[in-house]
This record gives C-alpha cells, sequence and structure tokens, in this order.
C-alpha cells in the first residue's frame, strides 16, 4: 500500500498535485528521492521554483513544522535551493503560456490562477 504525498506532514493538495506532474506519485516515491531530487523534477516539469516551497519540502520529510527552519540552517537550505534552481531544466512553455506568464497569470491543472 502506497500513502499519498499530502501525508507528510506540510505537503497539502497542491503540492500532491505538482508531484503527480512531475511523476511522484506516493509519499514514499517522495522519501526515497529526497528533498533535492524531487525538487529538481517538480521544476523540470513546470513548476516554479519557490524557496519557501523548497523548504517546507524538506521539513516535511524531516516530520518537522514548515516554519522551523531558521538562522544558518535556512542559509545551508537557500544554497541548496539555489543550485538546484540553476541546474534544473524547466519544460519549455508554449508561446501562450509565457505570455499569460508575463501578464502575470499563471496556467495551473485546468485553472488560470493570479500570481
Amino acid at each position: 500500500m502506497t500513502d499519498p504525498v499530502s501525508s507528510i506532514r506540510n505537503l497539502g493538495p497542491a503540492f500532491e498535485a505538482a508531484c503527480d506532474r512531475a511523476g511522484i506519485r506516493s509519499a514514499q516515491e517522495l522519501r526515497a528521492l529526497g528533498p533535492d531530487a524531487a525538487y529538481a523534477r517538480l521544476i523540470e516539469a513546470g513548476t516554479r521554483p519557490h524557496f519557501i516551497g523548497y523548504y517546507v519540502l524538506v521539513m516535511g520529510l524531516q516530520g518537522r513544522p514548515w516554519n522551523d527552519c531558521k538562522g544558518k540552517e535556512k542559509q545551508a537550505l537557500r544554497a541548496r535551493f539555489d543550485a538546484i534552481k540553476a541546474a534544473a531544466t524547466p519544460k519549455p512553455v508554449s508561446k501562450l503560456v509565457a505570455e499569460l506568464d508575463a501578464l502575470g497569470v499563471r496556467v495551473g491543472t485546468g485553472d488560470l490562477e493570479p500570481t
């Protein structure tokens, strides 16, 4: 039996949907990948990189509250996030999606969401 991604502390339905788009289908698979590889896959699948989303994932995989990251630990996570972001190759988007993005409208899972 596999547990849903949203069974991990701090991770809700929106994060679970992003994982699904990246081919990460269970909490077990997410744990096996680890936060860095999983976040790279999210970026490559089209998730817009955001530091808070990354450290929420790290804290959740450690079973800690999302806002438990502070000081030097947070600085070290920022350096890891920056490296992941620089190395990940986002999937190409269509011209329409790029233009909507430039206007501040983000195409989500069927709904248009303000950014």
